[in-house]
């Protein structure tokens, strides 16, 4: 089963709520066969929980992150990873200057999807497909496509009012999606037996 590792700060704002929205979204296409989707923090401290407000931003979104607890970045979490998905160019930075053998496979979230959108549709839109996505995504980048450089970090709303969360998840989620869909193509939609799109 293919993997994807969402990095922030400290894992309790910014990062499970990426992965709760990427998970849900992962989840509805392809079930049990979803690539499975956990986070870490690069300065967090083992076993805090979310932040009530990042709880609350994803409920009113329907998606629970209640039972998230903060996990610290380890080596061996960017080893294992097939994606390594990060909320701001400071983790990306710094998690490929500890391991500069992993760079193919570590993005900011925005840059990921702006290089995936960059390139023609995906062929295969199975699970497998992200290990060759992600592959694309960087030949891209070390071709010199730079996104916008100027717009790759998720804000971090630690210490800001629940409207400021709100805000967050809104993005993480309209990103989470855009992600999918470039790693993967446009889901089908339903139709019925009518041929009018399912509602």
């Amino acid at each position: 089963m293919t993997s994807i590792l969402v990095v922030c700060t400290g894992n309790i704002c910014r990062s499970p709520l990426a992965e709760g929205f990427l998970r849900s979204i992962l989840v509805r296409r392809f079930a049990e066969a979803a690539p499975r989707v956990s986070s870490a923090g690069t300065a967090g401290g083992e076993g805090s929980p979310a932040m009530a407000e990042s709880v609350q931003a994803a409920s009113e979104r329907d998606v629970d992150i209640s039972g998230h607890l903060a996990r610290k970045l380890g080596p061996h979490m960017v080893e294992h990873a097939d994606l390594v998905l990060c909320m701001a160019r400071e983790h990306r930075d710094a998690i490929i200057r500890a391991n500069p053998a992993a760079e193919p496979r570590v993005f900011t979230l925005k840059e990921l999807v702006r290089l995936l959108e960059a390139l023609p549709p995906p062929a295969n839109g199975a699970p497998e497909a992200l290990v060759d996505r992600v592959a694309q995504a960087s030949a891209e980048r070390e071709a010199g496509f730079k996104g916008n450089p100027l717009d790759e970090d998720i804000a971090d709303p630690l210490s800001q009012p629940l409207e400021a969360y709100r805000g967050i998840a809104w993005e993480l989620d309209t990103w989470s999606l855009r992600l999918a869909e470039g790693l993967f193509g446009k889901a089908e939609v339903p139709t019925s037996i009518f041929g009018e799109a399912g509602r």
